[in-house]
């Protein structure tokens, strides 16, 4: 009997809202990516995705992004009875991952994951790729066009299998150019962000700013604006990089 393979799990919730404590997951949807006897990660199964009734109404502004109605949920399962058999499918998965997963894991507690560890795509996209125009699930879709996608497959945009199973294939990639203890540490930090994203130097990259703007970025509400300004700094001084190292320095 063949064993089960390796597995990362690609998770995405649709919700009524941000906050955990004021809203509710109203769909989940799940792509798993696999170990090949090969070496090779690729998409294994068909993923899925299951309605869940949040336990409140759905506010418009949030029916207008995702499409899913109160009437569409109303005999959906509640949360806390679907999350553990999507989240902790079986003793092969060895993390979860979603894009931007700080919000993903907002809902997803480690009593729901069995304290899975999670690898955030946007986080080591920006590291991986920093020439994309933008690190967005779509975006990153369209200027990179993942070899072996299914275009109507994923989608529509923000809706819970469609997303995550465009973010499976960065994930694949990702796993095929860094090592899953590379992706886990990166997502354990806060995000380096390879420009500028406001002010007058907008679009610039970190290297390019003067150092007084550079310091002004040091108390920014933004953890990865100011983590981005520390590593740059850092840099200047000889103990850090910005940006994409070549892959050999990249990968454990």
């Amino acid at each position: 009997m063949a064993t089960a393979p390796s597995i990362i799990r690609v998770v995405d919730l649709e919700t009524t809202g941000e906050t955990p404590s004021t809203h509710g997951v109203c769909e989940v949807g799940w792509q798993d990516v696999a170990l090949g006897q090969d070496g090779r990660w690729e998409l294994h199964g068909d993923g899925g995705s299951r309605l869940i009734n949040p336990g409140r109404p759905i506010p418009p502004i949030t029916q207008a992004i995702h499409h899913i109605l109160d009437e569409q949920v109303a005999d959906a399962p509640l949360w806390f009875d679907a999350a553990r058999p999507v989240l902790d499918p079986y003793p092969r998965r060895l993390a979860l991952a979603a894009h931007r997963a700080d919000f993903e894991m907002k809902f997803c507690t480690p009593n729901m994951t069995h304290g899975a560890d999670w690898i955030c795509t946007w986080k080591c996209a920006m590291r991986l790729w920093p020439d994309s125009p933008s690190f967005s699930n779509q975006v990153l879709r369209y200027w990179r066009k993942p070899d072996g996608i299914d275009h109507e497959r994923g989608l529509p945009a923000h809706r819970a299998f469609p997303d995550a199973y465009v973010t499976a294939f960065h994930l694949r990639d990702m796993l095929n150019e860094a090592s899953v203890a590379q992706l886990l540490e990166w997502s354990n930090m806060p995000g380096l962000l390879p420009r500028v994203r406001w002010g007058p130097d907008r679009g610039k990259d970190w290297k390019e700013i003067s150092q007084e703007s550079l310091n002004g970025f040091l108390t920014d509400r933004d953890p990865d604006v100011r983590f981005t300004a520390e590593t740059e700094i850092a840099r200047r001084r000889g103990g850090g990089a910005v940006g994409r190292a070549n892959l050999q320095g990249i990968l454990l």
